[in-house]
Parts: C-alpha cells; sequence; structure tokens
C-alpha cells in the first residue's frame, strides 16, 4: 500500500509562485515515474508534468517554461515549481506515482494524491 501525500497548494495572486510537493509513502522499491496532472471545474484531468527516476521530463506544451518539476530519489518526493502563475492555473492538482513494489515482481502499480487546490487570483 502506498499513499501520496501533498502540500504546498494555496492562493495566490497572478504572477506569483507556489511550490507542490508529493511524498510516496509505503512500500516501494521503485517509484518509476512520479509527476502532476491537474483538473478544473468542467474540465478533464489533464497531464501538467512527469519525471522518471534518471531525470526525464514531459511537460504538457502550453506549461513548459513557466513549471519546473524535480525529485528526490532517495525520499520517494516530487516537487513542482510553479512561476508566473495565471488566473487559468486554477485546479486541483493531483500527485501521481508509478510504484514497483518488490524487486521480485515487474508488475507497477499507478497511485493518485488525493489533490491540492491551486488558486490564482486575477
Amino acid at each position: 500500500q502506498v499513499q501520496l501525500v501533498e502540500s504546498g497548494g494555496g492562493l495566490v495572486q497572478a504572477g506569483g509562485s507556489l511550490r507542490l510537493s508529493c511524498a510516496a509513502n509505503g512500500t516501494i522499491f521503485s517509484a518509476n515515474v512520479m509527476g502532476w496532472y491537474r483538473q478544473a471545474p468542467g474540465n478533464q484531468r489533464e497531464l501538467v508534468a512527469v519525471i522518471t527516476r534518471g531525470g526525464t521530463t514531459n511537460y504538457a506544451d502550453s506549461l513548459k517554461g513557466r513549471f519546473t518539476i524535480s525529485r528526490d530519489n532517495a525520499k520517494n518526493t516530487v516537487y513542482l515549481q510553479m512561476n508566473s502563475l495565471k488566473p487559468e492555473d486554477t485546479a486541483v492538482y493531483y500527485c501521481y506515482c508509478n510504484v514497483r513494489a518488490r524487486p521480485t515482481i515487474l508488475a507497477t502499480t499507478d497511485y493518485w494524491g488525493q489533490g491540492t487546490q491551486v488558486t490564482v487570483s486575477s
């Protein structure tokens, strides 16, 4: 069983910055991919950014340049630095982690955090 603990959300004015953190706790041999998705009211959940253990990243094109994802493999923690925030960034941000639980089993499991609210005022 793995739990993702998110923090860092809140209310910020347009142009401001926030840093989200997500720590994966539980039975984890390898957190292969970690990242962030978001969902605004009336919209589908969409990719924000993901990062592999080796540091390879994938960003939503519209967010590249403003958002930066990073991770601490020793702590199984992923971060999202959000700069130059816009009102359209307002959404619930969900942490994601793909976990391999044991070295003897190749199967992996996807886990999701409960979500943290990010609100950007104009």
